[in-house]
């Protein structure tokens, strides 16, 4: 029996807030938090922009816990602590081996790992601290939300740069259409504001010197961010065996890789991924209504991915609403889908679109409706989520009404 796999909560944090339902009001609305950063430990990157969580929200996290976190697993902890309040969820001796969880993360451990090199190279200590290791993990986020929420199902972590989240989440469906799980929660979670790697970006020459303007003729680059998303994924029987409230079903999931560059984009993987969602979910391409675009804002990826739809969709690609809302949290790399993924849930929930923020000029290489600047209200029984990444590996996840 093919299960159906439903989302009965949502939680998140990034620079447009830190609860999902604050992230999805500024999302909504075209606001950015994309801002000079302010972090006094990057010394030389004065100047340099990017989407920061300016304070991080109240929690009761032992002290235990937190010593052995880096801070993208923290903010993977919080975001799925939110997402199980809404779910109505908790685990006990009875189920807890039923839950499980996947997490997606591109730059793992950036800030213990600098803290080592920093205290190793240019201070005075001898050996690492005790926990670095653990830390850097890339399934440490994985780990510790099965320690903060006692899951002893599937427990494991996903990397795939700027994929990873929708990646993580499709590893979550398998487990439970394959029945190893009734209930996952999943999604991305990454926080590379360290000197180390911001510098690793700029010298790529895709960073933008002031915001993320996707699809605009006058677009400079990404922008980066930090944050989390999560989701609480469900079986259809699980959840209504307990009178859950059903945000929306995760209808299909698409996956391919481009085998053509490490750095540049491809037509053809991103469509074939698209396709590929588009026949796992048993939708014809007019059925979709709303696409949340990878959009990143650089020259390359935007007008690759207009003819990836194109080549996808046809003529339907000029009558569904398109939008990138890096625009507004910035590329928060492995929890950009899962930030994106929220985007597609409340979209559904409250037949909105979010717009493309920071949009000036039209491009005629990008010549679709990209929803931009303001939010416009439709109806939206499906919506599609793209996410393209670094080194072509490419994830589509399809979320319909329910």
């Amino acid at each position: 029996m093919d299960r159906r796999v439903v989302i009965t909560g949502v939680g998140g944090l990034c620079g447009l807030g830190t609860d999902a339902a604050s992230m999805w009001k500024e999302m909504r609305e075209g606001r950015s938090a994309i801002g000079p950063i302010a972090n006094s430990e990057l010394h030389d990157l004065e100047g340099m922009t990017g989407a920061e969580i300016k304070a991080l929200p109240q929690h009761d996290i032992n002290r235990g816990h937190l010593i052995s976190m880096d801070r993208f697993s923290l903010l993977a902890v919080l975001a799925a602590r939110e997402a199980m309040r809404q779910a109505g969820l908790s685990c006990d001796e009875g189920n807890a081996h039923r839950f499980g969880a996947t997490v997606g993360v591109g730059f793992t451990g950036s800030y213990a790992t600098e803290q080592t090199y920093r205290s190793l190279l240019l201070g005075s200590a001898i050996r690492a601290e005790l926990f670095t290791g653990v830390k850097v993990m890339p399934s440490a986020a994985s780990v510790h939300l099965s320690l903060s929420l006692g899951l002893r199902g599937p427990v494991f972590g996903a990397t795939s740069a700027c994929a990873s989240a929708n990646h993580a989440i499709a590893s979550a469906v398998d487990q439970i259409k394959l029945g190893r799980a009734d209930v996952m929660v999943s999604g991305g979670s990454d926080a590379p504001f360290a000197w180390g790697v911001l510098k690793a970006w700029e010298a790529m020459r895709v960073l933008s010197p002031d915001t993320c303007r996707p699809f605009s003729a006058d677009r400079k680059g990404l922008v980066l961010g930090e944050g989390a998303g999560m989701a609480v994924l469900e079986s259809y029987e699980h959840a209504t065996r307990r009178g859950a409230t059903i945000l929306a079903e995760i209808a299909g999931v698409g996956l391919s890789a481009d085998a053509f560059h490490i750095a540049a984009p491809s037509v053809e993987g991103p469509a074939s991924a698209m396709r590929a969602c588009l026949a796992d979910a048993g939708l014809n391409a007019e059925d979709v209504d709303y696409l949340n675009a990878h959009g990143t804002g650089t020259k390359s990826n935007d007008q690759t991915e207009t003819a990836a739809i194109k080549r996808v969709f046809g003529n339907h690609a000029y009558s569904m609403s398109i939008s990138s809302t890096k625009s507004t949290h910035a590329h928060c790399l492995g929890a950009a889908s899962a930030l994106e993924m929220i985007a597609c849930v409340m979209a559904i929930q409250e037949d909105v679109v979010p717009p493309t923020a920071n949009y000036r000029e039209p491009d005629p290489a990008c010549d679709l409706d990209i929803t931009p600047n303001v939010p416009r209200e439709r109806k939206v029984r499906v919506a599609m989520s793209n996410a393209f990444a670094m080194g072509g590996t490419n994830a589509v996840l399809a979320f319909r009404q329910v």
